[in-house]
């Protein structure tokens, strides 16, 4: 089926919690072509854009056939949100193109647990559901379960950040973490949002509201956008692991 789908990478400089993220090298290859290589490699994507205010970027994906999106500096601070620049991006993209892709692919910088299969089993699962407004890379996380989940107290001692009751009957609850079910995190390695979603965003489920309000699930073995240290050794995993572009 023809569908119009563009994607928008992000990426900007200066973080704070890991420095160098974005711009970091992993197998041998700036941390950004992992995001590239997927979308370019996608049998469904036609254009691929960056927005970044980061020379060192796009010094990293120079030879690479995409386009770049300066961001402006008010959306390069550390309380800048990302669903801002991302809806910066895309208003570009639509300036550019003069007109709204189908879909766009939101990939991100200082992600390599992505690739065109997991890129493209998104975008057929929308293609198969015109309700959906979106489908994400989901990994399943039962040890993070809401119900392990605790906070302090005004004493300092720990208690259950959701009441037990919301989980249905206490007495039905144990320490077995499979004893919820299945527990879904988007795991942010790539959202496929239909425009609509995009130009609805402020009705959009929280806390990623560019995923509208029904968003299909694409599984993950394990996923994440790289901000601690540990999550590097994680992603060098999946890349021996599972991703086709290893």
């Amino acid at each position: 089926m023809k569908v119009d789908c563009v994607a928008l990478i992000l990426g900007r400089k200066g973080s704070k919690g890991l420095p160098g993220k974005n711009t970091m090298r992993l197998h041998g290859r700036p941390i950004s072509h992992y995001s590239v290589m997927a979308a370019l490699s996608s049998k469904y994507i036609s254009e691929v854009y960056l927005s970044t205010d980061d020379s060192k970027i796009k010094d990293d994906v120079s030879e690479f056939n995409i386009k770049i999106i300066d961001r402006p500096l008010e959306l390069c601070t550390d309380s800048a949100l990302f669903e801002d620049a991302l809806i910066h991006g895309y208003r570009e993209i639509i300036k550019r193109r003069n007109k709204k892709p189908d879909m766009l692919v939101i990939l991100m910088c200082n992600v390599v647990t992505v690739d065109n299969v997991l890129i493209d089993n998104a975008i057929d699962a929308l293609l198969k559901d015109n309700n959906a407004d979106s489908a994400v890379t989901v990994s399943i996380l039962n040890m993070y379960s809401p119900l392990r989940a605790r906070k302090l107290d005004k004493t300092g001692y720990l208690e259950p950040f959701v009441p037990f009751e919301s989980f249905g009957d206490p007495e039905t609850l144990s320490c077995d973490r499979d004893s919820q079910g299945d527990v879904f995190f988007a795991d942010m390695s790539h959202s496929v949002s239909r425009s609509r979603a995009l130009d609805d965003i402020e009705n959009g489920l929280l806390p990623q509201k560019w995923m509208g309000k029904k968003i299909i699930p694409i599984y993950n073995s394990y996923g994440c956008d790289i901000d601690l240290p540990w999550q590097v050794s994680a992603s060098q995993w999946w890349l021996e692991n599972t991703s086709s572009n290893k």
